[in-house]
């Protein structure tokens, strides 16, 4: 986290993303609103060729270069989340730090808040003398077998 970003808003919805943007200077174009209005509208993870494919789908022209300049320059500034696969990056919407199930059937990333315990969090804080502010957690599993594995 940038110092300066740590006084900003969070980011819990599109207006918050379109405020961000405004409050650090960066130029919000067509492109950039149509990027940011498509992941908070689906709530998913994509992959910039996903996010090419719908936004022309629903026929907003943007052309392959603009997305992933558009993608760089908003992750980079911590608008949207980029998580880094083995097969390649995916976007999403950002929003208070959150937690990510990982589901190996379908590749899908669902967001989840989680809440560790308190003392949880001091018995970790004791353990590493690292005073914890926030965090997030990879869960993986498999969606067609809830509850059919030993």
């Amino acid at each position: 986290m940038h110092n300066e970003a740590a006084a900003l808003k969070p980011i819990r919805s599109l207006e918050d993303a379109l405020n961000r943007c405004q409050a650090i200077g960066m130029r919000l174009s067509r492109q950039r609103r149509f990027i940011l209005e498509l992941l908070w509208q689906d709530k998913e993870h994509l992959s910039a060729r996903e996010i090419y494919d719908r936004l022309n789908q629903q026929g907003k022209e943007i052309g392959h270069t603009s997305v992933y300049q558009n993608l760089e320059a908003l992750s980079s500034q911590g608008i949207i989340e980029c998580i880094e696969r083995c097969d390649g990056r995916l976007y999403g919407n950002i929003s208070d730090a959150h937690s990510h199930v990982n589901c190996l059937d379908t590749n899908q990333i669902i967001d989840v808040y989680v809440e560790l315990p308190k003392d949880l969090l001091k018995q970790i804080e004791q353990e590493t003398g690292v005073q914890i502010t926030e965090y997030s957690i990879d869960f993986y599993g498999y969606r067609n077998s809830v509850g059919n594995r030993e």
